[in-house]
């Protein structure tokens, strides 16, 4: 006996599996047996919302005169002894009833007629338009033929014959009627209903009198729904009207050894779910209504099925997508939804279908199905409500041996509660909670537990209010692996090189190269070798008649998200936030450049051996591909950059995307894409400048043409779609580019140092503003890029300092709303405290802002506020989930993705280890089915709830670049926070002066400057020559002192303060040289702002209310030295 006919002969459980998933919308035409499995991705401003939740339209609210009405929607079974609603009555002759043995039955004496005795239900609701089907056991004593019929009133009425044997065996007898074939007045003046009826109340009935002799009638499970119901066994492999396919060549039914099962072997070899399954076609479902099907099934080894009722045809949509995580013993699923869609059972049509995909496993393997149902309900499923484990709520990772510690207890109680850290079963700490009240961004009441003075490393758990939370560390190397998990999500995202799963340590990432074919190859996707230009038919006339007559070579760069497109707006923040994770170790004081340095990432070989540090290797993998993305000089628009590439329509999921079957299109230039290359370009021009010249002059040349050609044609956006959904790709829309004007001239002058840049970012209304708003930057809203970038790259840009202080002051608003949060996050929503779409990446920019914010002060409440929320991410949060797959005990790997798609298929991985899930949205106008099938109006999700880890909720359960590279930033960031980070030193800043001086003829004129930072920074004053900066040689104290002369009026002054951490200048100050006696004029001159400091050596001692040590060191200089030197800016040493 064979392993499967062992495990077909298992009894079956009464084990029941219960569900709930939301239905999803798939968009990819295929033949006829599988089943299309993408919907329709959309970014933020798509379309969405919930689905209406009706009532059917049949309800039955009989009252009966003996027992309690029960509605027919509902199966009668009478198993509880409650006739729910029948009754009997004689007209002539006798009957009784009884309900025996789980079964309504009537004993029958007489009767002329058939209607002189009846078994009936009242208060039967009809709707004209529906078909319903009338289901149920029936037996007798003896041969009889029962009419059943049921309606308005004869002539509006359906009937039937039940032809019943005379055995006490149940014989099963199912019809269908549709009441808009039941005659109507005027044309049956008899009729009761009039032709423009709708709704109309009536019974149903067995009528039971005129047969020869007395005898017994029962029933059991009785119905009437709307629809098709189905109840179909299996037993000895009848697989009835159901229909089998199988790609492998497999697919063959047969008995199984139990006999009850139908039983189907299974070739595997399956690239896709769907390529093998079983069906049932012509099935109706109407929109609003409940259903629930059912089904008994297993394996001979454990395998997932998907199951499917959904639409075949165009748009191909699901009302309910789950599946049945099938063992070797025979288990109960059963799945409750309501249709969010209607179907027609008509094969003309795009007809309605059950089906259950076979396909998810590669290995052969045995399927049985003993039974399924699929039946209307007027019970609507329960609300869904998300399993949250325990209570108690922890960064599931663990914390910082010197960092924050705290927990958030989801409790009823009012008054604090005892709580307990525990190491084993030895209790190690103990206190009490804090209450905090009910939090809206969670909707439950909560207390905040803090553990902070508990810094011995171990593994550890807390306990409070009788429940315990998942295990955590306590120690300083808890993000050194996540630091490196973010950034090697990139690789296996890149486009046009075949990934090698043996560099990330699992071969299930190895894949071919996706969208490397030439013009000419088979099929209809040609690679991205030569792409032409969407024409305005592709483009539903989303760019009017715009379209191009050339093609380019755009392989290469990042996949965006779950989809194949490349976009550059979303790809340019992303490799802007890749480069500034490396950028940022080379000037923050606790930056760790050796940490991303070669052989850091997993890359290809090549690219871990060749001095570059891995981060910018990687980098440069999409700097390139956006270098591709510019229209050629010559064309219409040369210099600006195409907004996206992507396919002509959506594609579903699963697909490699070596096995995209779509044609690629160029979409129309935008301003933005324009300015987004502008930007990254320069910022990788300076950062590659020391190790590959040639690349980072392409890089420099490339910006400065992109900026030049969004000058000239400042207005060119990207629109919204026309369609719902943009064809074959998010649309990026953007109509306001001030933030990228503002990046862009910014990273040109950090590069360059050119006055035209410098003076583009002065003059943008921006520089000045307070961008760091509550939902934090995003592909969208860039500004903050530059400003951060103005705040901690050297450079001689007017106003450092108060640029600087402008992101502390975003960073200490962001600590105002951090407190005010008892999950730990900077984040509460947007200013109407809705959580945004990708609310995750917000939580994690602005923790970029908070952590830039303390390499810029060593002021360690910034440091603990991203450490804090690192906390939400990895578990302490409303549904107790680590968004970073990977990381923690309950974590996010189900994200919406073609290729990263396990739980579609065993031949594809699930996300890598590091990448971070788009989280919670609140904003139900951008909601995909899935997220909207599990909450609506009369069941709204508090915003930290709007998150489901399902593949097919794009909304809530994406996977992006621009999310993990801002997590990569942050992730390297408090790897280096280990214990004594604060202790590292600061930055120099420039605190105050010099100020404009005006002297006489011959006077002393003395320039000051007090610095801050640690080490102690150096001082060099410099004096503009010729339109040059240059040295004042000596000149190295905290006051440049010297006897003024005529000719030296006009001369402008400024200082230069350095330390390890790289240099800030002062704002140029003015020397007025006056004629003796004119006002100013005197012997010691006058400041407007800074009064001379005396000379004197040596640094100022460091007072305990200021965090930096203050320079005051003076010196007089008899003159203005000759022979200045060119200043050679200090570049911090990178080995």
């Amino acid at each position: 006996m064979s392993v499967s006919d062992v495990v077909e002969a298992l009894p079956v459980l009464t084990a029941r599996t219960t569900r709930h998933r939301a239905p999803t919308a798939p968009a990819l035409t295929l033949p006829e047996t599988p089943w299309s499995p993408h919907p329709p991705r959309a970014h933020a401003g798509a379309a969405g919302g919930w689905p209406a939740r009706r009532r059917p339209l049949l309800v039955v609210a009989a009252v009966a005169s003996t027992a309690t009405a029960a509605p027919l929607t509902d199966e009668h079974g009478f198993a509880d002894g409650d006739a729910q609603g029948w009754f009997t009555y004689a007209n002539a002759g006798s009957v009784s009833s009884s309900v025996t043995g789980g079964e309504m039955c009537a004993a029958v004496d007489g009767g002329v007629n058939p209607w002189d005795i009846a078994l009936q239900h009242d208060d039967v609701t009809y709707d004209r338009d529906t078909t319903y089907t009338v289901s149920f056991e029936a037996h007798a004593s003896a041969p009889v033929t029962v009419p059943v019929q049921g309606g308005l009133g004869y002539p509006a009425a359906f009937g039937h014959q039940v032809v019943l044997d005379g055995t006490a065996t149940p014989q099963h007898v199912e019809f269908t009627f549709t009441p808009a074939d039941w005659p109507t007045r005027p044309g049956t003046p008899g009729s009761p209903v009039a032709d423009d009826w709708t709704t109309g109340t009536g019974q149903v009935s067995f009528q039971l009198g005129g047969q020869a002799a007395p005898y017994t009638f029962c029933v059991d499970d009785f119905s009437v729904t709307s629809g098709a119901r189905i109840d179909h066994s299996f037993a000895g492999g009848d697989l009835g009207a159901f229909s089998l396919y199988d790609a492998a060549g497999g697919g063959t039914a047969r008995a199984g050894a139990d006999g009850l099962s139908a039983c189907i072997d299974l070739r595997g070899g399956y690239a896709n779910p769907y390529e093998a399954g079983l069906e049932l076609k012509h099935v109706e479902v109407v929109e609003g209504r409940s259903y629930v099907l059912e089904l008994t099934a297993y394996a001979s080894d454990p395998a997932p099925v998907n199951v499917l009722v959904g639409q075949f045809g165009e748009p191909w949509h699901r009302v309910l997508d789950d599946d049945a995580a099938l063992t070797t013993t025979p288990t109960t699923f059963t799945y409750a939804f309501t249709a969010d869609a209607s179907f027609s059972a008509d094969p003309s049509a795009a007809y309605g279908r059950i089906q259950l995909e076979l396909g998810r496993r590669t290995a052969p393997y045995t399927f049985c199905i003993t039974e399924l149902s699929f039946a209307e309900t007027t019970e609507p499923p329960p609300p869904y409500a998300p399993d949250t484990g325990s209570r108690v709520r922890v960064n599931q990772v663990g914390y910082l041996t010197d960092g924050p510690k705290r927990a958030t207890l989801v409790t009823t109680q009012t008054e604090p509660v005892d709580w307990e850290l525990r190491s084993g079963s030895t209790v190690v700490a103990s206190g009490t909670s804090t209450p905090r009240g009910v939090d809206p961004t969670a909707g439950v009441n909560v207390h905040v537990v803090d553990f902070g003075d508990v810094t011995t490393p171990g593994t550890y758990t807390l306990r409070a209010d009788g429940e315990t939370s998942h295990p955590f560390v306590v120690g300083d190397d808890l993000y050194d692996s996540l630091r490196h998990d973010a950034l090697d999500y990139f690789y296996p995202v890149r486009s046009g090189i075949a990934i090698d799963g043996s560099i990330m340590g699992d071969g299930r990432y190895t894949r071919p190269a996706g969208h490397v074919g030439r013009p000419g190859d088979a099929g209809a996707n040609q690679g991205d070798h030569a792409v032409p230009c969407i024409t305005p038919a592709e483009a539903q006339n989303l760019y009017g008649d715009w379209t191009c007559d050339y093609t380019l070579d755009v392989v290469g760069g990042w996949y965006d998200a779950g989809d194949h497109g490349k976009y550059v707006v979303n790809g340019g923040i992303a490799v802007a936030q890749v480069m500034s994770t490396y950028e940022r170790a080379l000037h923050a004081p606790t930056g760790d450049v050796a940490a991303l340095g070669d052989g850091s990432l997993d890359i290809p070989l090549v690219e871990q051996t060749n001095g570059v540090p891995d981060a910018l290797d990687e980098a440069r993998w999409e700097l390139e591909w956006m270098l591709r993305m510019q229209v050629p000089a010559g064309e219409p628009l040369a210099g600006m950059v195409h907004h996206k590439v992507h396919d002509v329509d959506w594609t579903g999921l699963p697909l490699l995307p070596s096995d995209d079957p779509q044609e690629r299109r160029l979409h129309r230039p935008s301003t933005a894409a324009t300015l987004n290359l502008a930007a990254a370009a320069a910022q990788g021009a300076r950062l590659w400048e020391p190790y590959d010249a040639e690349f980072a002059a392409e890089l420099l040349a490339a910006a400065r043409t992109a900026y030049a050609a969004a000058v000239a044609t400042p207005d060119l956006y990207a629109p919204a779609p026309n369609a719902d959904p943009s064809p074959g790709g998010g649309p990026y829309d953007d109509t306001d580019v001030t933030d990228e004007f503002y990046w862009a001239a910014a990273e040109l002058f950090l590069t360059t140092g050119e006055p035209q840049f410098r003076d583009a970012v002065l003059a943008n209304e921006l520089h000045t503003a307070d961008i760091f708003t509550a939902g934090g930057m995003y592909w969208g809203e860039t500004a903050a890029l530059g400003r951060l970038d103005l705040a901690v790259v050297e450079s001689d840009i007017p106003g450092r300092t108060a640029i600087r202080q402008s992101v502390v002051d975003g960073a200490e608003t962001y600590l105002e709303r951090q407190a005010a949060e008892p999950f730990g996050t900077a984040y509460s929503g947007d200013d109407d405290g809705v959580y945004e779409w990708g609310s995750n990446s917000a939580v994690l920019n602005n923790q970029v802002v908070l952590g830039t914010a303390f390499d810029l002060t060593g002021d360690q409440r910034f440091a603990d506020a991203v450490l804090e929320s690192m906390d939400y991410l990895l578990g302490r949060n409303a549904l107790n989930i680590s968004y970073v797959t990977g990381y923690g005990d309950v974590f996010s790997d189900d994200q919406h993705s073609r290729w990263f798609a396990h739980s579609l298929t065993d031949a594809l991985p699930n996300p890598p280890v590091g990448s971070v899930s788009g989280g919670p949205n609140s904003d139900v106008g951008t909601w995909d089915p899935v997220i909207s099938g599990l909450y609506g109006p009369d069941h709204m999700c508090a915003p930290q709830l709007c998150y489901v880890d399902d593949i097919q909720s794009w909304s809530t359960n994406e996977i992006t670049v621009n999310w993990n590279s801002a997590l990569s930033w942050v992730a390297s960031f408090v790897a280096d926070q280990r214990g004594g980070a604060s202790a590292a030193g600061t930055v120099a800043w420039v605190r105050t002066g010099p100020a404009d001086v005006t002297v006489a003829d011959g006077a002393q004129a003395r320039f000051t400057v007090a610095a801050s930072g640690s080490p102690t920074p150096t001082v060099q004053w410099q004096r503009l020559v010729d339109g040059t900066w240059t040295d004042v040689p000596g000149a190295t104290e905290a006051t440049l002192a010297f006897t003024a002369r005529t000719a030296d009026s006009g001369a402008r002054f400024r200082a230069y303060v350095a330390n390890s951490f790289g240099g800030a200048y002062s704002d140029p100050a003015t020397l007025t040289v006056a004629a003796p006696g004119a006002p100013g004029g005197g012997a010691g001159g006058t400041s407007s702002g800074v009064a001379p400091a005396a000379a004197r050596p040596g640094p100022l001692a460091v007072t305990g209310a200021d965090p930096w040590a203050l320079l005051g060191i003076g010196l007089l200089l008899v003159a203005a030295g000759a022979g200045a030197v060119v200043l050679t800016r200090r570049a911090r040493t990178t080995g």
